[in-house]
């Protein structure tokens, strides 16, 4: 089987393949990635992630392990990705137990209140 391209257009198909294994090669590691998703996932912890957004810090954590293991293995396109998707899993987690326990404290205030009321209303009469 022969391939009937020109022998200028084969070379330049190499070159394009040479560039783009070149670029993946070249791809500096992603480490400020994930010390940001390190310090992020500590922050959604912090916050109470745990807690209040259990399915958020579990994909974040389990991303972030993911993302560790593609670093140690040089893909540093797919650990850069992975350590993104960490950041906005627990930033999202982070938002989830900071709503949480504002309404929570809401909540206790609220009834408080109501409390409160009930004592001058009793005293009152």
């Amino acid at each position: 089987m022969r391939w009937g391209g020109s022998p200028g257009r084969w070379s330049l198909g190499v070159a394009a393949a040479a560039s783009l294994l070149g670029a993946c090669a070249s791809t500096p590691p992603p480490t400020a990635e994930l010390a940001v998703s390190n310090a992020a996932v500590a922050a959604a912890g912090t916050a109470g992630g745990a807690e209040f957004a259990p399915v958020e810090m579990k994909l974040a954590r389990d991303k972030q392990v993911r993302a560790t293991a593609a670093m140690e293995d040089k893909d540093y396109a797919r650990a850069r990705s992975l350590a993104e998707e960490v950041q906005v899993d627990a930033r999202l987690a982070e938002m989830k137990a900071r709503s949480a326990r504002a309404a929570k404290a809401a909540t206790v205030i609220d009834e408080d209140g109501r409390a409160l009321q009930e004592e001058i209303d009793r005293k009152t009469r």
